[in-house]
């Protein structure tokens, strides 16, 4: 099912469907149903069938227990996920040698974040893959149950708990924060207000010393053409509250050295504005400050972003111009590094491989073209690498991950040995003495230590 874009009149619904079933945009008024009692199911005689809507061919769906509520589900089914905080029964299933997150809510909130999640993806913003929704349940009794959304389990993604249950640093605190400042900013470029942002409602992955951070529950967003001011900071608002709640439990559970959770959580709106300021605020310079231009474009890809389309102006006396982009997308490092070798990694992680690769082809091969050069880097530092990590230590850090962090590693050996360090000797040393040290991040909540669980498993009050 295609959704018009954003501003467009919302098409009619299908012959024979409710007007709430199709996705609507803004000036519909919304999906959620405004008046009225439970709209959960179409009126009419009642379907004994069971309907699924996919984003993609998934047999393996069928054979999923819908016959029974999601609290009784067999273990057989079922992934080894603790409990998280919830407004809804939530749990993690095997699906197709894959692990999905199955949540039981009404069939209008499920529609709406399953198309809501679609519209996101064709974005490109960081968001959980949407893979169906499952309705028209019902038990062996005939009684009706829940509608289910159904979204993809996000290899080596971490809730913000599972990160703080070996009491990290309050700079982690930091990095997770700025994560989610970045996700929001993305968000409200593509209109997209949130209405609930908080560190529970996003999942982290590692990015070369930072994080990336991903939407996970999107039923209480809209997206709109464009954002106001006031809708922007409404979400900044929710979030310095969500978050300051956040770290007040993390340090009742001891899991966070002392903060000041009200102080720490302000950071997300000025690491917010600071950035959202850089990306769109008019700069004015002079006539002969051409050069101006250029530099703005370089300052944002440093941000990585790029700017798409921009607009120039001149003041009325020709002396002096305005300078606006119009249009930014972010993902500069990653598209360029997709471009020259195939990687789809995160944005950190890109800027950091690119770096490298670059100083791999002025010692090696000046001479080559960039593309060239990319090929000779691939085959020689990331593949060998990536090859040399044993199948016992693959789940820990995604391949990425490993590589920036060889090459950190190998940068620290030659400063404390004061020499050139082959790039298999810092390997060895790094998966023996660091990697094996590390905890499993592609199943740390597959298999969660007692640790883990006791952070996750909160009380479902």
């Amino acid at each position: 099912m295609t959704t018009p874009d954003a501003g467009a009149q919302p098409a009619a619904p299908p012959a024979g469907a409710a007007a709430w079933e199709a996705p609507q945009e803004w000036s519909a008024g919304g999906r959620l149903p405004r008046t009225g009692g439970d709209r959960s199911r179409p009126e009419g005689p009642r379907a004994a069938s069971l309907a699924i809507t996919a984003a993609a061919t998934v047999p393996e769906l069928l054979d999923l227990p819908w016959d029974v509520p999601l609290e009784e589900w067999p273990e057989r089914n079922l992934a080894s996920l603790p409990r998280g905080i919830s407004r809804h029964v939530v749990r993690f299933a095997h699906l197709a040698g894959a692990v999905v997150a199955v949540k039981e809510t009404s069939d209008h909130i499920a529609r709406h974040e399953f198309h809501i999640l679609r519209r996101l993806q064709r974005l490109d913003v960081p968001c959980v893959e949407p893979v169906a929704i499952v309705s028209n349940r019902r038990d062996a009794d005939g009684q009706e149950l829940a509608t289910a959304l159904v979204t993809r389990h996000l290899k080596f993604s971490l809730p913000y708990r599972a990160l703080f249950s070996q009491q990290l640093r309050p700079d982690t605190l930091t990095r997770l924060i700025d994560a989610l400042a970045l996700l929001l900013v993305r968000l409200h470029l593509v209109g997209f207000y949130w209405g609930d942002v908080s560190l529970s409602n996003t999942l982290f992955r590692r990015d070369a010393g930072s994080f990336a951070a991903y939407l996970v529950d999107a039923e209480t967003g809209e997206i709109y053409p464009e954002l106001s001011a006031g809708q922007r900071e409404y979400d900044l608002e929710i979030a310095r509250v969500n978050i300051a709640g956040e770290l007040m439990d993390l340090m009742e559970g001891g899991l966070v050295d002392a903060v000041d959770p009200i102080e720490t959580s302000e950071r997300i709106m000025d690491s917010y504005r600071r950035l959202w300021s850089e990306l769109l605020d008019i700069e004015s310079f002079k006539a002969t400050d051409k050069w101006r231009v250029a530099e703005r474009i370089r300052r944002l890809n440093d941000l990585g972003f790029d700017v798409e389309e921009y607009s120039i102006t001149t003041s009325p006396e020709g002396t002096s111009f305005l300078l606006q982009p119009k249009v930014v997308d972010a993902g500069h490092h990653a598209r360029r590094l997709l471009r020259l070798t195939g990687l789809d990694v995160q944005e950190n992680q890109a800027r950091r491989l690119l770096n490298d690769m670059d100083s791999y082809r002025a010692a090696n091969c000046p001479e080559l073209d960039e593309d060239y050069a990319a090929h000779l880097w691939l085959q020689q530092v990331f593949e060998p690498i990536v090859r040399s990590i044993p199948r016992d230590l693959a789940g820990k850090l995604e391949p990425p991950e490993v590589v920036h962090e060889v090459l950190e590693h190998r940068w620290y050996m030659s400063e404390r040995q004061q020499r050139f360090i082959p790039l298999s000797e810092a390997v060895t040393s790094y998966l023996e003495d660091i990697l094996r040290h590390r905890r499993d991040e592609a199943n740390i909540l597959l298999n969660p230590d007692t640790r883990t669980l006791a952070v996750l498993s909160t009380e479902d009050d």
